[in-house]
Formats: C-alpha cells, structure tokens, sequence
C-alpha cells in the first residue's frame, strides 16, 4: 500500500469547525483509496480531537525547524505528502523537496487565507488583493506544490484570472458529502417539530464573531418585534468573551457556546441564520443545515461559490431589514419553508456528491504519478519559487534548530 503523510495544522476537531470535518473528509478519501494514512502535526493534543486511529490512521509528533522530521521523511518516503494550508507547506515543503523529493506534494488551502483577510480589512474589492504579502506568500506556496485543492469556484477563478496560476495544479474539491436519500430525509422532523432559531460557528473564526454581533446588534431586534416568543440559539466552540457577554434571555438572544453534536441542535432548529460579512472559501454551517433539512438565511458573501446556479435553502439578504424579513417569512410560512428545504437537499446531492470527486481526484493524482516529471517541469515559476525557497527556508531554519540548541544547552548548564 502507498503511504501519505498529512501535515497539519492542527489536530481536527469536526465538532468545532467547518476545517475539521473538511480534514476528515479528505483523509477518508486516502482510507477508502486503500493509501496508509499518517498524521502529523506540530500542534498540542486536543480534548476535541477526532479518535483517528477509529479511521485505521496513525499519528506522529513532528516538531518545527528540527532536522528530525528529515530523518523521519526520508525514512518514510511517503507517496504524497498533504500539507494542511499554505503554512505548513513553508515550513516543511522545503524538507519534503529536499529529503524525499518523489512525493507527490498536495496543499489543501481550506480556504485562501489572503482572501479572507483581505476582505476583513478592505471589504469585497480585489482590485488591490496582489499586492498583499499574505497573497504572494500563500501563491507561491500553491506554485510550490504539484496541485493545491481549491474548495471554492470563486477562489478557482481569482487564482486562474488574477493571480494566472495555471489551471493544471490546481484541483476544485468542494465538501464531500454522501447522498441524502429518501429515507434519511423522511427521518427529518417536521415544520411543526422544529422551533427557533440558530446560529452555529467556530469563534476562533473572525467572520462567525462579526456575524453573531451583526445579528445581535442589527437583526434580531427586528425579527423580535415579530416573532416575540421566537428564540436565537447561539452555538460554535471556543467563544469568546465578549460574545458570551451578548447572551439575554429577556431579548431570547442564547449563547450556548460548544455543541457535542451540532447536527442535533440544527435538526431541532427551524431556521439557520448566518449573516456573514467577510469571510473565504465555501460555509459548512451552510452545508450542514442543508443535511439537516434547516432552511437558511445568509448573506452573498455566506452563499457565495455554493449553489452554482441551483435555487438556494431558503434566503440570501444583505441588508439588516431585508435579512430579518427572510428569516421571518421562513419561519412563519410553512410551503415557502418545505420548498426551501427540498433545495437544500438538491444542493447536497448535486454539488456536494463525494463519489463524483473521488473519481476526479483518482484521476488527476493517477495522471500525476506517470508523469510527475514532466508535470513539475512545465511549472517552472514554481521551480524557481523552490529554488529560491530551499535557500532562504533551509538557512533560517537551520539558524533557528541552532539557536534553540544552543539555548537549551545554556539553560541545562544554569541548571
């Protein structure tokens, strides 16, 4: 069996985040491919953490600018190497290059970073994305690689028509979901069995922080007026202070914080509200109330690159006054609701269908492997970008590995 190794940034924890259940996803993908799975990461063990050897992966510690993930890799000579987003490439690319430079190098961008920070800081205008640091770093990275997955339709166009990445390394994999069937969506409660509101999201997650307090601040007082005795559940791991501090139960505004399992707490839901305004990449707090048969309110921004011309789950609204009038419709109206919910479904099953992307990633990574060479030579801008980054990284790096060396040994002397 072929091996790959999957760097990641941290360990995936599925019930946090949209990026957890995209990182398990993908390592199913290599399991169900009969590739050995092995997992490392720099980052601390979490108490949140998917049980991974349940999925037949192992685990490894690997440490940062320490010349024992050379040993390890070279050692190992995996297949293909995954790096978990653009950062885990800059810091062990070069070692993989260098140490096992047949491995096939993916980078799973998750979502581009430049892209979310950049709209945080300038709204929805690109027309000065290039000349951000953080594009030219995670650009090069993507060159750097033999192909990069791509989550969003959106991203694949800017990277093609902006930044003129060549199409052949890179790959569009949305999330990858089974098929709803008949019997699963029989099993959904009812219109009458659902009732309130809910709003889910990591608040590690700057955009799930803004839109919680847009819809406290600017929405929910106007559903309210409506919908008295309505209530907005507030859930996503990791919150924050001054989020937990806009919990009111006179205003029915609930922040519960974590969920041990958001799929019940969104089947029991009627609606889902997410009113983002800045943000990357595709929404799985999106996804998931589709798979739970919960109609959604969001914003462009939310639904952007999502339903690829398909009749949304419900409503995409901008404006705070628009936004509550679509949940409030939603809410009230029982056909308007089950219509939305059937498009959810249809959304699932024709854009988000696991088994068709499983083909199209055996495909590529086969077409890859007979002519890796060859593939790698017709990308020479990301040739150059190795060259030059094997010699600065490696330098760096290796100053640092000596440094703390150096530091540890004085501290042991102290001692």
């Amino acid at each position: 069996m072929s091996t790959v190794l999957v760097i990641g940034y941290v360990w995936p924890e599925p019930n946090s985040s949209a990026a957890g259940k995209r990182m398990l996803q993908l390592l199913e993908y290599f399991t169900s491919s009969n590739y050995t799975v092995i997992f490392g990461t720099t980052a601390a063990p979490s108490v949140f953490a998917s049980d991974l050897t349940e999925l037949g992966i192992s685990s490894v510690k690997i440490e940062l600018n320490n010349s024992s993930f050379d040993t390890y890799i070279e050692e190992l000579q995996p297949e293909i190497v995954l790096f978990d987003r653009f950062m885990m490439e800059e810091q062990f690319g070069w070692r993989v290059s260098k140490n096992s430079p047949n491995s096939i190098k993916i980078l799973d961008t998750e979502d581009l970073h430049f892209l979310r920070n950049h709209r945080e800081k300038e709204g929805n205008t690109v027309s000065s994305i290039t000349n951000s640091e953080l594009a030219k770093r995670e650009v090069a990275s993507i060159y750097r690689c033999d192909i990069s997955l791509i989550i969003s339709e959106i991203e694949m166009n800017l990277l093609k028509e902006t930044f003129k990445v060549p199409e052949n390394i890179l790959l569009y994999i949305p999330f990858l979901f089974n098929n709803l069937t008949e019997l699963e969506i029989e099993l959904l409660p009812s219109f009458e069995k659902r009732q309130n509101f809910i709003s889910i999201g990591n608040f590690k997650h700057k955009p799930n922080v803004d839109a919680v307090r847009f819809l406290k601040k600017d929405i929910w007082p106007i559903i309210r007026k409506t919908l008295p005795n309505a209530a907005l559940q507030v859930y996503g791991a990791y919150p924050i202070a001054s989020i937990l501090q806009l919990n009111n139960s006179k205003e029915n505004f609930h922040v519960k914080g974590r969920v041990e399992n958001a799929e019940v707490v969104m089947r029991e839901s009627r609606v889902s509200l997410a009113a983002l305004r800045f943000g990357a990449g595709l929404k799985g707090k999106l996804t998931e109330a589709m798979l739970c048969g919960t109609p959604t309110v969001t914003t462009s921004l939310g639904a952007e690159g999502m339903q690829g011309g398909l009749p949304w789950n419900g409503f995409i609204e901008n404006n705070p006054e628009g936004f509550a009038e679509a949940a409030i419709k939603l809410y009230t109206t029982k056909t308007l609701w089950q219509e939305s919910q059937i498009n959810g479904y249809q959304l699932i099953n024709k854009r988000y269908n696991k088994e068709v992307y499983y083909t199209i990633m055996d495909n590529r990574l086969n077409k890859i492997k007979e002519k890796l060479t060859k593939h790698r030579e017709n990308n020479f801008i990301g040739n150059m970008l190795m060259h030059h980054r094997l010699k600065s990284t490696q330098y760096l790096s290796k100053y640092i590995e000596v440094k703390t060396e150096l530091e540890n040994l004085k501290s042991s002397i102290d001692n």
